[in-house]
C-alpha cells in the first residue's frame, strides 16, 4: 500500500461553539481540529488509544508554533494534510497544513514536534521497532515535498537597524 504523501485528514467541519464574538473561527479550536488530524496519522504507525492502553506509553507535544494566513468561516469545511519532516528513535518533527477542503487554499500552518513517553516513568521512551519502521518509511515518502516557509520561524518583531 502507497503511503499518503503528504497524508490527508478526513473532511472535518467547524464547530458552531469554536465561533468567538468576533464571528471568526478562534484561534484554539485551529489545534482541536490539528490534534485530529494528528491522531489519525499517528493510527497509521500503530499508535492509537490501543496502543497506549496495551503499552503504557503516548506521545507529548513538546513544542509548536502557529501561522495563521487565512480565515475560516463556520461553513468551511477542512482537511489537514501532515508531513513528516525528521524523526528519531523518540521524536518526530512534522508541519501540518490546515487547507479549506472545497477550494484548497491554506488556512493555518502548525510546526510541531512530540515525543514518545512512557506514562508510567513520565520520562521519554523508545518507540517500537514496528512504529519506528513506519515513521521511518513515511518521512521517505515526505521526504521530496516542499517544506512550507514558515517552517523554522521564529517570532519577533523586526527592527530597523540604526
Amino acid at each position: 500500500m502507497p503511503l499518503p504523501t503528504p497524508f490527508v485528514s478526513s473532511r472535518m467541519a467547524i464547530e458552531p461553539q469554536w465561533i468567538d464574538f468576533n464571528g471568526h473561527f478562534n484561534m484554539a479550536y485551529y489545534g482541536v481540529l490539528f490534534d485530529r488530524a494528528a491522531d489519525q496519522c499517528f493510527a497509521l504507525f500503530g499508535m492509537h488509544p490501543e496502543y497506549v492502553k496495551a503499552t503504557s506509553n503516548s506521545w507529548f507535544t513538546l513544542e509548536t508554533h502557529t501561522t495563521y494566513l487565512s480565515e475560516l468561516t463556520a461553513t468551511d469545511p477542512v482537511v489537514v494534510e501532515l508531513q513528516i519532516l525528521d524523526a528519531d528513535h523518540k521524536r518526530v518533527h512534522y508541519v501540518q497544513t490546515m487547507k479549506q477542503a472545497n477550494e484548497g487554499w491554506a488556512a493555518c500552518i502548525l510546526e510541531v514536534m512530540v515525543s514518545h513517553v512512557s506514562l508510567e516513568t513520565h520520562k521519554t521512551s523508545n518507540f517500537p521497532d514496528e512504529v519506528m519502521a513506519k515513521i521511518d518509511a513515511m518521512r521517505g515518502a515526505h521526504k521530496a515535498l516542499p517544506v512550507p516557509t514558515q517552517v523554522g520561524h521564529r517570532i519577533g518583531i523586526p527592527r530597523k537597524a540604526i
